[in-house]
């Protein structure tokens, strides 16, 4: 089989749910995108405690930093021995970055986990209209497929709908959930540097 049989099956399947098929395709393609992007820098390192990493990077057991936690684990290291006064002000400043990516993409996400069903349940209603209107006019073989036409696009405009909604639902909440233990770890390894500035102090 070749790719221009398969391009043909697609743009078939895509004409098949009207007008609304296209921006929920894009609203897919935008999505994975998103969900892609979200995960990529949502990577957190080890999977080890936060004062467990702090100890390693401390003793100089481990040097190279993987993932976002470690990023900040390690900036945290350089701050707390270079600025004792202003150190949670400038971890703040320093974290900010690491903050910024925990919620990036979010929004998008939840937007179109929120937009894609609606402009399914468009794609619905514009079919059910047609559908109506062959049976109005009782153009059972009319050209843009009467009633078997309307039926089908308004079920494949909610199929397309649900398809962009539940998977992007599901991982979606799954990366809010790790952005939210990530950002707890932030304030922890801020709690923690910035606890043992002042014990030096005393």
């Amino acid at each position: 089989m070749s790719i221009v049989y398969y391009a043909e099956l697609f743009i078939d399947y895509m004409n098949s749910g009207g007008f609304v098929m296209w921006p929920l395709f894009i609203l897919v393609c935008i999505l994975w995108y998103s969900l892609g992007m979200r995960f990529y820098l949502l990577k957190r390192g080890s999977k080890k405690s936060v004062r467990n990493l702090i100890r390693k990077y401390k003793s100089g057991k481990r040097v190279q930093a993987k993932g976002l936690v470690e990023k900040a684990i390690y900036d945290g290291l350089v701050i707390s021995k270079t600025q004792k006064v202003s150190c949670r002000r400038s971890l703040d400043d320093a974290f900010y970055k690491y903050e910024v990516n925990l919620k990036k993409y979010s929004k998008l996400v939840m937007t179109i986990v929120a937009a894609a069903p609606l402009i399914g349940l468009l794609g619905t209603v514009v079919g059910m209209i047609e559908t109506f209107d062959s049976l109005a006019s009782a153009a059972l073989f009319s050209q843009s497929g009467g009633i078997a036409g309307g039926i089908s696009q308004a079920l494949f405009t909610t199929q397309l709908g649900l398809v962009v909604a539940v998977p992007g639902l599901v991982i979606g909440r799954l990366l809010q959930r790790r952005a939210d233990n990530m950002e707890i770890d932030l304030e922890m390894i801020k709690d923690i540097y910035c606890s043992e500035g002042i014990k030096d102090e005393i």
